[in-house]
């Protein structure tokens, strides 16, 4: 058996590949060895396959860090991704979850289970005894998912809807016998605050943007003394409507979740256009917009909100 292989020197492919050209210049067998030529070719032919270096992906540029004396670090992908695991988290209440009452420390509690108002725009939702997504509202509200379970698991009432009573009273209105999070805890988490920092304190800890055409997702609209949203980018190419994620507003008001509304609509209702110093972002040309960061199967869970409206009363 005579067999000769010429390898040569690597190519560019039309198709933008490198690759191998590899020649037999020299078969000669006997027929009984037909079997072991074509095994040898095959074996050829997968080294050649093998031998090519798929084309190069563009490497996107290094993000522009956001401020190291900030609280804590993160990007864009990481707030929107806590921002959907709270909307999507998965918990079985109880019986003994649901309290329209004064807990032991003397402090009201309405937990917006799905007896709570079933008449009102502000009804609850949670069922007990079923798997519910959503870790509901609850006043003064800091837990995680992690933290909410476990509160859950031993007794405590899930969520606190808020109310002017509540406001007026503000931190005395705080239950510790209920679990869940409100607007400013909830966007505390999406920035990886270590504590919660309400709708007054936010803005200590970001940088006012010079306009709202200027958002980007991780940035906040915050009310004082009101109420606070995560944007999560633009809904549509003209820059008009906003994606956002909230807990305590409309139209489904005492859990997270995603929804999008006009952005003049929200700037009448007083919301300030923030970006958190800590916030690490790439390069935004001039002219150009920030990278999207919802994903399309995302984007079609958003609930849209035509007429939005302060949330927490």
């Amino acid at each position: 058996m005579s067999i000769s292989v010429q390898i040569r020197q690597p190519q560019v492919n039309p198709n933008g590949t490198l690759g191998f050209h590899l020649f037999l210049l020299f078969i000669h067998l006997p027929c009984q060895h037909h079997r072991s030529v074509k095994c040898l070719q095959l074996a050829i032919l997968l080294l050649a396959t093998g031998c090519a270096v798929p084309p190069s992906k563009p490497q996107s540029p290094p993000l522009i860090p956001g401020d190291a004396s900030a609280p804590s670090q993160l990007t864009p992908e990481e707030s929107m991704a806590i921002a959907q695991r709270f909307a999507t988290h998965a918990w079985r209440p109880f019986a003994n979850n649901i309290r329209h009452g004064k807990d032991k420390a003397g402090i009201l509690v309405n937990t917006p289970d799905i007896g709570y108002e079933p008449q009102s725009d502000r009804k609850g939702w949670w069922i007990p005894g079923q798997v519910n997504t959503g870790i509901p509202y609850k006043w003064g509200g800091f837990d995680d998912p992690s933290s909410f379970d476990t509160a859950i698991s031993n007794g405590c009432s899930g969520g606190d809807v808020s109310s002017p009573a509540k406001r007026q009273a503000d931190n005395a209105a705080v239950s510790t016998r209920a679990a869940g999070v409100d607007c400013s805890g909830f966007v505390s988490r999406c920035l990886k605050l270590p504590t919660v920092h309400d709708t007054t304190q936010l803005p200590a800890v970001c940088t006012p943007l010079p306009g709202a055409r200027d958002l980007r997702p991780g940035d906040v609209l915050n009310i004082p003394r009101r109420h606070v949203i995560l944007c999560a980018g633009w809904s549509n190419p003209q820059h008009t409507w906003l994606y956002y994620y909230e807990t305590g507003g409309g139209p489904d008001y005492w859990k997270p979740g995603l929804k999008q509304a006009p952005l003049d609509a929200l700037l009448a209702l007083g919301y300030q256009p923030l970006r958190y110093r800590g916030m690490a972002h790439p390069p935004v040309p001039p002219g150009q917009t920030a990278k999207e960061v919802l994903t399309r199967a995302v984007k079609a869970t958003a609930v849209a909100v035509p007429h939005p409206t302060v949330g927490e009363p």
